[in-house]
């Protein structure tokens, strides 16, 4: 089963930007959140990028993917995570909501709820100045023994006051259902949502007016995504389809259903390129061509359900987030990459609800999050992957096929 069904259907929404120094680092917290909706998400950015891993490299795939940090403080599962893709960059969770996309030039992100609505909030990070290193040469009359201090007392500096969002810029209305996934128009002057009411809604940001309402899938809807540079949306639904939705002429509205799925379509996105990535409790993702969409191009078989899929930007890698715990890493021809380490102390430990990537930050440049209550930040070492990739076609153990189901319940 899907991320589509485990919904939190939150009844308060509390909002809350926050950025703290702890330990040497910057970490830019936005929580947003209103007492009158359920909406709640947060977002943090690290600013230093030479975050020690947490675990020592070993051989194979598992040196290629690093576990860099753990973003605790969600009190439920996170069921989506976004990335800006401006300067500063701030990572953002929805735990209470069901998803969260920032503006693509803009401090504005759209959060979607469990409601019947969707919220778009403005916000402003403001990176403090570095702070001077303390005088340890003075002396201190109030040194203290770590002994004898409380449990859970530790050193730095006392609560400070933490600016506030609590009224959003705008509410999109018009779902009679649970509004499951949002996302910006290329632009930023309108939005999509996807609804359990079976229907995606179009909307001007500027005045909140309904434009379109795209109705034709048989189910509950379970995401949406905008393409980056063309006017096309994309609905995935439990009725096993995604549909294409054409905007690029502003007098035709065109839409195109495709059937290449056997259960909930959970995911499905759009690459840079001429392509859609479709996820599927059917425990497949597949790759399409949007100039020719009668059969995918590869069709990748996993051993569990596939959740919210992202491709990264650069060099279009699939990262897969499964209902068993595992992420894994596949290339668009379907080969497989890796698999991100995984045990008892580290990864996630329950089901995996969304990947992200973030190639701003070659440090940190993958995003996982679950319903063990945590995001966390992986690098991937891409290049080394990629070389690793070409010597395994060399060889001529990689299959056309693409992934064979035995292969990966062995090597996991």
């Amino acid at each position: 089963m899907g991320v589509v069904g485990r919904r939190f259907m939150g009844n308060f929404l509390n909002a809350l930007f926050v950025i703290k120094h702890r330990g040497g680092q910057l970490w830019a917290v936005f929580n947003c959140s209103l007492t009158l909706t359920p909406h709640l998400f947060s977002a943090l950015y690290p600013v230093e990028s030479d975050i020690v891993s947490s675990f020592k490299a070993t051989t194979g795939s598992r040196a290629l993917c690093q576990l860099l940090k753990e973003y605790m403080g969600h009190r439920d599962g996170i069921w989506d995570l976004s990335v800006t893709r401006t300067q500063p960059v701030v990572l953002g969770t929805a735990s209470a909501v069901n998803s969260i996309k920032f503006h693509p030039t803009e401090q504005m992100a759209l959060t979607a709820s469990g409601d019947q609505t969707a919220h778009i909030w403005r916000y402003m990070v403001q990176l403090p100045a570095p702070q001077p290193p303390p005088d340890v040469s003075a002396p201190c009359d109030d040194d203290q023994d770590s002994s004898d201090r409380e449990e859970g007392e530790v050193d730095g500096e006392g609560p400070c006051e933490v600016p506030t969002v609590r009224v959003a810029t705008a509410t999109l209305k018009s779902h009679q259902g649970v509004v499951i996934a949002a996302d910006w128009l290329v632009g930023g002057r309108q939005v999509v949502t996807a609804s359990w009411d079976r229907a995606a809604n179009l909307y001007e940001v500027e005045t909140s007016e309904l434009v379109h309402t795209l109705t034709g899938h048989d189910q509950e809807l379970t995401h949406c995504c905008t393409h980056p540079t063309q006017r096309l949306v994309v609905t995935s639904s439990r009725d096993t389809t995604f549909r294409l939705w054409d905007f690029r002429d502003p007098s035709i509205h065109s839409v195109n259903v495709f059937q290449g799925h056997t259960d909930t379509v959970t995911s499905a996105v759009f690459t840079v390129g001429d392509n859609v990535v479709s996820g599927s409790d059917d425990r497949t993702v597949k790759v399409w061509d949007l100039k020719n969409m009668r059969s995918p191009i590869a069709t990748i078989r996993t051993d569990s359900a596939v959740n919210r899929i992202s491709v990264s930007a650069n060099q279009r890698i699939i990262a897969l987030p499964h209902d068993n715990r595992q992420v894994r890493l596949f290339d668009m021809s379907g080969v497989r990459l890796a698999r991100l380490p995984r045990s008892n102390r580290m990864g996630h430990r329950r089901m995996v609800c969304c990947t992200a990537w973030n190639e701003e930050n070659q440090s940190c440049n993958l995003f996982t999050c679950g319903f063990d209550r945590q995001a966390i930040g992986w690098n991937i070492n891409i290049p080394a992957l990629l070389q690793e990739k070409a010597v395994v076609t060399t060889e001529g153990t990689s299959q056309v096929d693409r992934v064979n189901e035995a292969s990966l319940m062995s090597h996991d």
